[in-house]
C-alpha cells in the first residue's frame, strides 16, 4: 500500500518504521519467524504422533505373534520376556512361582564373572531355594540337593546346573501344559489370533 497524500495513514506508518532503529526491525523479523515455527508445530506433532502409533501397532503385531509362539515349546516361552511374565503370573495362582524364580536366579548366576560374587550368590540361592526347609524351597530330590550342596565348596557358574535342569523339567511337564490350558492364556491367544486375522484382512 502506498500513498503520496499528506496525512495518509500508510505514509505515517512508513515514516514511523523508518525512524525505528535497525535492531528493532531485525527483532520484529525474528519474532515473525519464531511465530511461524510455533504455528507449524502442531502439524509436526501430528506427524510424530502418527509415527508413534505405527511403532505401537508394530509392537502389538510382534507381541501377538509371540503369544501364539509360546504354545510351540517351553523354550519359546522362556525366550520371551512377556512370556516369562505371563507364566510367572500363572504360577502365582498355583503357589509354585518359586520354581521359575529359581530357574531365573540360576540364569542370572551363570552370568556372574567375579569369583567372590559367585560364591556369595551361590550361597544365597542355595539358602533361599535349595536347602531343606528353605523359605522358597523348590521340589527336587534329595540326591540332587546333596550334589548341589557339595558344589558350593568350589562354586562355579555350573554348580546349580543339575538342580536347575530338574526344576525346568518339572515346569515343562507339569506347570507349562496347565498354563496353556488356563483361561488367561486361552484369552490371550484368542486375542492374538483375532489381531492376526484382522491384520490379514486389511492387507
Amino acid at each position: 500500500m502506498s500513498c503520496w497524500m499528506p496525512g495518509c495513514p500508510a505514509l505515517s506508518m512508513c515514516r514511523g518504521l523508518a525512524a525505528l532503529p535497525i535492531t528493532c526491525l531485525e527483532r520484529a523479523k525474528d519474532l515473525k519467524t519464531r511465530l511461524g515455527i510455533l504455528l507449524h508445530r502442531p502439524e509436526l506433532g501430528h506427524r510424530s504422533g502418527s509415527s508413534s502409533k505405527l511403532q505401537l501397532g508394530s509392537r502389538r503385531r510382534n507381541s501377538s505373534q509371540e503369544v501364539l509362539e509360546w504354545r510351540e515349546s517351553f523354550d519359546q516361552l522362556l525366550k520371551s520376556k512377556s512370556g516369562v511374565n505371563a507364566f510367572h503370573t500363572f504360577l502365582k495362582t498355583e503357589f509354585s512361582e518359586e520354581n521359575l524364580d529359581f530357574w531365573l536366579a540360576c540364569e542370572d548366576f551363570k552370568k556372574t564373572r567375579s569369583k567372590t560374587k559367585l560364591a556369595s550368590k551361590a550361597n544365597r540361592i542355595f539358602e533361599e531355594f535349595v536347602q531343606n526347609e528353605a523359605p522358597r524351597e523348590v521340589n527336587i530330590d534329595h540326591e540332587t540337593r546333596e550334589i548341589t550342596r557339595k558344589n558350593l565348596s568350589g562354586a562355579t557358574s555350573a554348580c546349580f546346573n543339575e538342580a536347575q535342569a530338574k526344576t525346568r523339567t518339572l515346569m515343562e511337564k507339569d506347570s507349562y501344559p496347565r498354563f496353556l490350558k488356563s483361561a488367561s492364556y486361552q484369552d490371550m491367544s484368542r486375542q492374538a489370533a483375532s489381531r492376526g486375522t484382522s491384520k490379514r484382512s486389511h492387507t
